[in-house]
């Protein structure tokens, strides 16, 4: 007997705790919305960022409705599991990755456009709903959602709110934030919260919807979403301008916003960057300019504001300022913009993106500040910006199967954070603190503001169940 019972195989203790969780979702979820085979559930562990760890899931969970997403989120109580939401995982800090034995909540299945409404201007969606997919849906009323991530064809409206995703647009309209009026939320023990409004304006209470968008699924999970919408704006005409430098291409930006001009993008592409995006995609970008800045408008009339934006780069001493003549060489100059991290990915095969913010008149020190640290380190960082903002996207090109490589690219990444945190700027303009970056999180709030933000983890979600091991 006892040689026979040595025969029989045990199920291990996290066999058994496998099994009883699958049992529970399983009565309260449809089969299809339950993925447990683990080479599907590894393509679900990570998001888009490099040196981000990221565990095995238990299990992976497609819901459609909010009283399914209660239901994970009470067994998940229940049973004390780890859950880490997700959109479309195209984040660039790990703030989506998995953690071992958790349950993967996937939001991309509640992809509902549920209202659109011309005369409140507004948008109810859910978390699922693409971001491109709602700006050409409230194009059909006249209407414009401003936020539009690089990701914009595959992001969700629910991860852009997870992340407080920005955009090539918000030196004129603003980020995600300012276009969140009101959140339904499940909460970690299943209980559902209602914030904010649909109406213009409204201040009772404390601001709950702001809190929420940039937490990164660590305070509930969002099901629904009231959305600000603005009136369609004309269809705008960029222009470019060709510099010898980026000191003086900042000295461009700086006249421009000094004077008053209110572009609807303003960005910059450094010399690496302007190459990787010709050797990418052929584009005929000017591979001789140590910075190409391009400045769009969508007024009246964009022509007469592009020609007093371009005297101001001449003065600032561009080399040449092109306007583009229509719409469609428009839309060829924002592609090469909206290339440009894909291409720089080209280069070594593997990327580190910092997202480094710093206040406009600082830009020039933080983009001489990056050169010297490429040099240091023997790397290729080409920097892309949103430089309206001052939000930088300094990206490290190297091969990540090389050590000695690898930790050079992750020793300038961080020189980059404390460059940034130097001349007065944060972490993280838009992509979030995730994995990446959480160690550099105290270090711009300090211990007071570590305090409080833990504080108020600790009340939304006192078993640290929502994506555990992110922010902090």
């Amino acid at each position: 007997m006892d040689d026979l019972a040595a025969a029989v195989p045990t199920a291990s203790p996290a066999t058994v705790a496998t099994d009883g969780l699958l049992a529970e979702l399983r009565a309260g979820l449809p089969a299809e919305a339950l993925i447990t085979d683990p080479d599907i559930t590894a393509s679900y562990a990570h998001d888009m960022a490099s040196f981000c760890e990221a565990g095995s899931p238990a299990v992976v969970v497609l819901p459609r409705t909010v009283e399914q997403v209660q239901h994970v989120m009470r067994t998940a109580t229940a049973l004390r599991v780890p859950v880490v939401p997700q959109g479309a995982r195209t984040g660039l800090s790990g703030a989506a990755n998995a953690s071992d034995g958790c349950i993967v909540l996937s939001l991309v299945k509640m992809d509902r456009i549920l209202e659109i409404s011309p005369v409140d201007r507004i948008a109810v969606v859910e978390p699922g709903v693409v971001n491109a997919v709602l700006s050409r849906a409230v194009g059909e009323y006249g209407l414009y959602y401003p936020p539009d991530p690089s990701s914009w064809e595959t992001c969700t409206i629910g991860g852009n709110i997870g992340t407080a995703s920005g955009g090539l647009c918000c030196v004129k309209y603003g980020v995600t934030a300012e276009y969140v009026l009101g959140l339904d939320v499940v909460l970690a023990d299943g209980r559902l919260l209602t914030t904010g409004r649909r109406t213009a304006k409204g201040v009772a209470g404390y601001d709950l919807t702001r809190l929420f968008v940039g937490s990164e699924g660590s305070l509930g999970i969002v099901v629904k979403a009231v959305l600000a919408l603005k009136p369609a704006p004309p269809q705008q005409l960029v222009l470019a301008a060709e510099f010898a430098s980026a000191s003086a291409a900042c000295d461009a930006i700086c006249r421009i916003m000094e004077r008053g001009h209110t572009p609807s993008l303003l960005e910059l592409m450094d010399r690496t960057t302007v190459r990787a995006v010709n050797s990418l995609a052929n584009m005929g970008l000017p591979e001789t300019t140590e910075a190409l800045l391009l400045c769009a408008f969508d007024t009246a009339d964009p022509a007469a504001d592009l020609a007093a934006v371009g005297e101001l780069c001449a003065a600032a001493g561009a080399t040449e300022v092109v306007p583009a003549d229509d719409a469609a060489e428009s839309e060829l100059l924002l592609q090469a913009r909206r290339l440009a991290l894909v291409a720089l990915e080209a280069v070594k095969g593997t990327t580190m993106i910092d997202d480094v913010c710093v206040p406009r008149s600082r830009l020039a020190e933080v983009l001489e500040g990056i050169d010297r640290i490429a040099v240091k380190y023997g790397l290729t960082i080409g920097v892309c910006a949103h430089a309206g903002d001052g939000n930088t996207h300094p990206t490290v090109c190297f091969d990540a199967s090389d050590p000695d490589e690898s930790r050079r690219a992750r020793e300038s990444f961080d020189e980059i954070m404390a460059l940034g945190l130097e001349l007065g700027g944060t972490i993280t303009g838009e992509h979030g603190v995730g994995v990446l970056k959480k160690e550099w999180l105290s270090r711009e709030l300090g211990p007071v503001g570590m305090e409080l933000q833990r504080g108020i983890k600790k009340t939304f979600d006192p078993l640290d169940l929502l994506n555990p091991g992110k922010l902090y």
